[in-house]
This record gives C-alpha cells, sequence and structure tokens, in this order.
C-alpha cells in the first residue's frame, strides 16, 4: 500500500495535472486529497492506494498533462549526514526488488539546484541496494524506484511499473537538437514518436519509402524528421523550407493550404503543426482518418490560457464523435510532451 501520488509536469500546468490525477483516482476507486500549488512543476495527492490497482487505473486512464506518476509515500525528512539508509529502508517498505533507481527533482530552476545531489547520490545508493539484493537491473518486469527531492532535506520515495509509467526520469526524455535539422520544433515530433510508438512500431510503422503529408510544414522541422527514416514526404506550406530539406530528393513542397490540402492517394502519415484553433485541427485529423487520406497522425493542439484541460476534452471529442459515425476503429492519445510549451500533441491511427 502507499498513501501519496507524485505527478510531475511542466511548470504552470498544475491544475490540468490534477485533473490527470483525478480521473486516474476515479477509474481505481480511491478518494485523493490533491495538493495543488501554483508553478510547483508536480503535483501530490494523499490517500489510501493499492499500488497494483493503481497502476491498472493508469493503463486505463493515460495521464494526459503529468509526465511521469509515483506512488508511495513522503515527504520524508532526511539527515544530512545519511540518506541512503532511510531511502533504503522506505523501498523495501514498497516493494521487495527494483529494475533500477531514479533519483529526480521538480523541472524548475529551484529544483535543478538538486541536481547535483542526485548526481552524488545516485552510485551510493545504486550500490547500496545491490548490496542487499533489492536491484535486478536484467529484469524489466520489476517497477522502477523513484526518489525526488524538493529540497536536499526532504523526499518522496514511491514505484511506477511500465507501460504505464514513464519511460523516463521525471518524464522528459534527452532528445538533442540534430545538426542540420531547420527549426526546433523537430524535437517536438523525435519525442512525439518515442512516446506514442515503442520500438516495435517505430520499426514497423517509420520504414522507408512510406509516405506522409506534412501540414504546416515551414521551415520543415518535422520534414526533416521523417526524412531521416527514410520516409518520402510531401510539405505543404505556402512559407519556405530552410536548410537541406529544400532539396532532399525525398521531399516535394507544395505551396498549398494544408486545410484544404488532400493527396491523390492515400498515406501512411500526416503530420500537422499548424497554427489554428484546437478544434478546427480536430475536425482536420478526423477528416483525414475518417476518410482514409491516411493511416496515422501526430498533431499539435495549440491552447488557450485558461480551461486548457477542457479544450483537450472538447477535441477528443470532436475526433471520437466524428470517426464513431464513420464507424472508424481507431486509438487516440494526447500527451503534454516535454518539448510542448503552450501546446498539447496527439495521436490518431486506424485499427484494422
Amino acid at each position: 500500500m502507499a498513501d501519496t501520488v507524485v505527478a510531475h509536469c511542466r511548470a504552470g500546468f498544475e491544475v490540468e495535472c490534477a485533473a490527470d490525477i483525478e480521473r486516474v483516482a476515479a477509474c481505481a476507486g480511491v478518494s485523493l486529497a490533491i495538493d495543488v500549488r501554483p508553478d510547483r512543476a508536480f503535483v501530490t495527492a494523499t490517500g489510501r492506494i493499492a499500488i497494483a490497482r493503481w497502476t491498472a487505473a493508469l493503463a486505463t486512464t493515460p495521464p494526459i498533462f503529468a509526465r511521469s506518476v509515483f506512488a508511495g509515500s513522503g515527504p520524508h525528512p532526511l539527515s544530512g549526514r545519511d540518506r541512503i539508509t532511510p531511502i533504503v529502508a522506505l523501498a523495501a517498505e514498497l516493494e521487495p526488488r527494483y529494475q533500477c533507481v531514479w533519483l529526480e527533482t521538480p523541472d524548475t530552476n529551484q529544483g535543478k539546484m538538486q541536481s547535483g545531489l542526485c548526481r552524488r547520490l545516485a552510485p551510493l545508493l545504486d550500490s547500496a541496494m545491490a548490496t542487499t539484493g533489492m536491484l535486478a537491473p536484467a529484469d524489466a518486469r520489476l517497477p522502477r524506484l523513484h526518489v525526488m527531492f524538493e529540497s536536499d532535506r526532504s523526499a518522496w520515495v514511491g514505484v511506477s511499473r511500465g507501460p504505464p509509467g514513464s519511460n523516463w526520469p521525471m518524464g522528459i526524455p534527452r532528445v538533442a537538437m540534430p545538426h542540420g535539422a531547420p527549426s526546433r520544433s523537430t524535437l517536438k515530433l523525435a519525442e512525439a514518436l518515442l512516446t506514442f510508438l515503442d520500438d516495435e512500431q517505430r520499426l514497423r510503422w517509420l520504414r522507408p519509402a512510406m509516405r506522409a503529408v506534412d501540414l504546416g510544414a515551414a521551415p520543415g522541422g518535422w520534414t526533416w524528421q521523417l526524412i531521416q527514416r527514410g520516409l518520402r514526404v510531401i510539405a505543404i506550406d505556402n512559407g519556405p523550407l530552410k536548410g537541406a530539406v529544400t532539396s532532399d530528393p525525398l521531399v516535394e513542397h507544395l505551396r498549398a493550404d494544408g486545410l484544404t490540402y488532400r493527396p491523390r492517394r492515400a498515406v501512411d502519415w500526416m503530420v500537422c503543426d499548424m497554427v489554428l484553433s484546437p478544434s478546427r485541427i480536430a475536425t482536420l485529423v478526423a477528416s483525414w482518418i475518417a476518410d482514409g487520406a491516411c493511416r496515422r497522425s501526430i498533431f499539435n493542439l495549440k491552447l488557450p490560457m485558461k480551461k486548457r484541460d477542457a479544450e483537450v476534452q472538447r477535441c477528443a471529442a470532436i475526433i471520437q464523435d466524428t470517426l464513431r459515425e464513420r464507424r472508424v476503429k481507431h486509438t487516440l492519445s494526447f500527451r503534454h510532451l516535454y518539448h510542448d510549451r503552450e501546446e498539447i500533441t496527439g495521436y490518431c491511427a486506424r485499427v484494422d
């Protein structure tokens, strides 16, 4: 049993993160008292939580704004002399063995001040856990141990399991800006492909010679990401492309309206990063999938300053209602990615 849930998010999105936790709690059938503090970059919730039941609820109701979620206890006061011994003892109360240990901080400037402490403690904690037989890196079926330091003298300790849990500490993938990409927006699509697709799916659904359409392509960051995988891309934008994508033989640039363009024959992917209202993008994605113009789509929704969670739910309903009316089996997911800011990324695919 655990008594605390900790959810990482982008600073400023704590209210939306709390809505995620409320949905998961409702699915798990538990009542939680949620603590939401502005610009903290995480949300906590307290109550009696069966970890197995919580993990199942996370898989059924995946969070949108929460980057990474773990269940455990805290905050625990820690001595400056010995932090390792109490952390190992707290870990033993939750699970007998773990596949890895993640030392984390909130994603804020203040939180990052503890990153040096995490680097110093990581090998010491790994060694202590291995000595007690609690660390088994080769067994991916085991949970992860999270230790999140808000300060150098207190920490939350908890567990998460995959696939409901994030694949990265704090839910942040380490994606480097690639040399030659025409814009930093390429990082959003790179992260989206890591988030929404597993290793096998990326191999199967991003094969050389597959065809894609990039709506709102300029200056070409998303197109660049696709051609690196060998896809042939029709880049739709009245604006110019930049860099190597302008002359790449895999790219056909058409100066056309992204809202009205359709390919002559169906493509494998449609990606879209146009600056339009979220509902218009949702309607556009739904029509592409419903009409069979593409099989899969990754797209951005530029969110309003207020009622952001409600806007995402409205866009999800637009897509789902359209596809259900057309009797199109599909999967639909949304995540507030690390490389997103006042926007959110969606993934929709036909399911045969």
